[in-house]
């Protein structure tokens, strides 16, 4: 999500040293592929493993670079071009993913470079199937990919923060509705359901969905660094060991074999002679397993690679995205706390710009943070808040420096997309404000985004839909206007994990259109409008699917609704509601009803937050 906004950052040297490693006779390669991911395969990664951030400058959440012996080049979707733009030196070009003409980096390897270059990468740091795919476009050229065995930027960058080792903690089954062992014994089911002998678990959230614990290595996600191994017989959790107390042990029960961390890859090189594989027997791997992994089981038998290992979507993806009645409670009710955080931080921030008071973007999102840090359950914040006024708002992913960030101004849009991690969930949510005059503009910006929202918040649809299926249905009031976004609808959200979560979601990306919304699924409503240079809207809940009682049921399909769980206002002076339906308006009012209703009890000593909420809850 948001990373902290930084200046410009001279690369010159660091790229000379990067590009002294590369044409080193020990390494001989002509180019370096450098992407976001650490060996894990996260989204959000620990400050150790930001290699993309320290060689380019750039510290947005998504992208790739690509540097040869003369040129460098850092591709990245519109959610970070205006970041990009304002982060990347003279020694970059910014390829914008996503525009007409522009390749992608896999694309760009196999079509800009020349023949018979030798691209470098980090196998801990790409997908196995990703780098199939890449060998095979390249064999054009006569190209090929190099596998280092140290990452070249680990040896150029001084003060390498070191790699964290917190404490893990259980979470309890009151939280999460199912035991470890329950989820050991599920996986176990869906790999006798095929020739299956093992499974190797890389994801950290994978791991500490599957195990019941929880972490602190990675900012804002309540993960640690681990790998884990499930047999039909064993079960194995490579972890630092310092990490785990008498607690976790108990915990896991004997059952569960801890290993160290550093001993996951030689572990491997022997699994084949472990559990036995053939070509009918065969190691499960998630498609986001590192390549090195895969080339590690592989030295067992090299030439029958493929045949020894399945690639896969991980069935621990699935299991996980599909939340049990117990976590959905949670996600009600840390969503009931997490809207009187946010009233009491509205009214407040409202008060003081009435009052004069100067707050830049950073001094508002520490106070919002110190209103949720006083909730029940409350173990952090899910991603660092976007606050921002005015242009910054269009900066989609945007978070302000605390030490040179704008001063929010009464007659602008202010934008805030915040949220937290709860024992009992995780929260998302973003509101866009105006605290003195919206102009006609801006009103009518919203309204088209606000009705896309309802649009998908009231949607029935059938079993078998995609959210890239549905997408449209958003981004359809918005068109009406000749105005769009380049982010996707919604995104799925773990359970106190990982605030972005597939394999589900909503969006024009085909992915999306392979995995089915399905009952229980959880996953962001968020459309939204940018005017690059003077300000953004954004209208975000979480919402979660589930079973939808319609008159008919044609094709026996079974249908399905979402219900929301975040509540928190709608600033209704930013609506022109002679755009609106009488449906669209009937929603609204309802909305607030409900808002009233279930956070106004945990308002009482906060009269000044509950009489905000009253008016902004009010009828339109």
């Amino acid at each position: 999500m948001g990373a902290l906004a930084t200046q410009t950052v001279d690369t010159t040297k660091r790229l000379e040293a990067l590009r002294s490693l590369m044409s080193s006779s020990e390494h001989n390669v002509t180019a370096m592929v450098i992407p976001s991911e650490d060996q894990h395969m996260s989204e959000y990664i620990a400050a150790c493993d930001e290699r993309r951030a320290y060689i380019s400058g750039f510290n947005g959440s998504a992208g790739t670079v690509i540097v040869t012996l003369k040129d460098a080049f850092l591709f990245t979707d519109g959610r970070y071009f205006l970041q990009a733009e304002k982060q990347l030196d003279s020694n970059w070009t910014l390829m914008k993913s996503g525009l007409p003409d522009v390749p992608t980096w896999q694309e760009f390897l196999s079509k800009n470079l020349e023949k018979h270059s030798r691209i470098g990468i980090d196998p801990t740091l790409i997908t196995a199937a990703d780098a199939e795919s890449l060998e095979t476009s390249l064999k054009a050229k006569e190209s090929h990919l190099v596998s280092l065995t140290d990452n070249l930027v680990d040896f150029i960058w001084e003060d390498r923060p070191p790699r964290p080792a917190n404490k893990v903690f259980p979470l309890d089954v009151k939280y999460s509705g199912e035991s470890h062992q329950d989820k050991l014994k599920r996986l176990r089911e869906e790999l006798n359901k095929k020739p299956y002998k093992a499974m190797v678990v890389n994801m950290l959230d994978e791991v500490a969905w599957l195990f019941n614990l929880r972490g602190s290595d990675i900012d804002f996600n309540p993960v640690f660094f681990a790998y884990a191994v499930v047999t039909h017989d064993n079960s194995l959790l490579f972890v630092n060991t310092s990490q785990v107390d008498d607690v976790v042990r108990t915990h896991l029960g004997d059952p569960v074999q801890i290993k160290p961390y550093d001993e996951f890859f030689p572990y491997l090189r022997g699994l084949g002679g472990e559990v036995d594989l053939s070509d009918e027997l065969q190691v499960l791997v998630g498609d986001k397993c590192n390549l090195a992994i895969v080339e590690a089981i592989g030295r067992i038998c090299p030439h029958v690679i493929k045949e020894r290992i399945t690639i896969l979507r991980s069935p621990i993806a699935d299991f996980k995205a599909i939340k049990n009645e117990t976590e959905i409670e949670g996600f009600r009710q840390c969503h009931i706390r997490d809207g009187a955080a946010l009233t009491r931080y509205f009214a407040w921030l409202e008060e003081q710009l009435n009052s004069g008071t100067q707050l830049n973007e950073s001094q508002a999102a520490d106070k919002l943070e110190e209103f949720r840090s006083e909730l029940d359950l409350f173990r952090g914040l899910s991603f660092t808040t976007i606050s921002s006024t005015g242009p910054n708002g269009a900066v989609i992913h945007y978070s302000p420096d605390p030490a040179d960030c704008s001063i929010i101004q009464k007659e602008q849009i202010y934008l805030c997309d915040s949220g937290a991690q709860f024992l009992d969930g995780t929260t998302d949510v973003t509101r866009t404000w105006h605290f003195g005059n919206p102009t006609d503009e801006e009103k009518r910006a919203f309204t088209r985004v606000l009705q896309g929202h309802i649009a998908i918040d009231t949607a029935i649809f059938p079993n078998g839909t995609t959210g890239y299926i549905i997408d449209s249905w958003a981004r359809r009031p918005l068109w009406e206007d000749g105005l769009d976004y380049r982010h996707g609808t919604g995104h799925g959200v773990g359970h106190f994990l990982n605030v972005h979560e597939g394999p589900q979601g909503i969006g024009v990306r085909i992915a999306y259109n392979s995995t089915a919304l399905k009952s229980g699924m959880t996953v962001s409503n968020e459309p939204g409008y940018y005017a690059d240079g003077r300000f953004g809207i954004r209208i975000e809940n979480i919402v979660i699917v589930r079973d939808a009682q319609t008159p008919n049921n044609f094709g026996n399909k079974g249908y399905l609704k979402f219900e929301h769980v975040t509540l928190s206002p709608i600033h209704k002076k930013l609506i022109d509601a002679s755009l609106l339906t009488a449906a669209e308006r009937s929603w609204l009012d309802a909305y607030h009803a409900e808002v009233l209703d279930k956070v106004s009890p945990l308002l009482k000593n906060d009269t000044r937050a509950l009489a905000w909420l009253e008016r902004e809850c009010s009828p339109l």
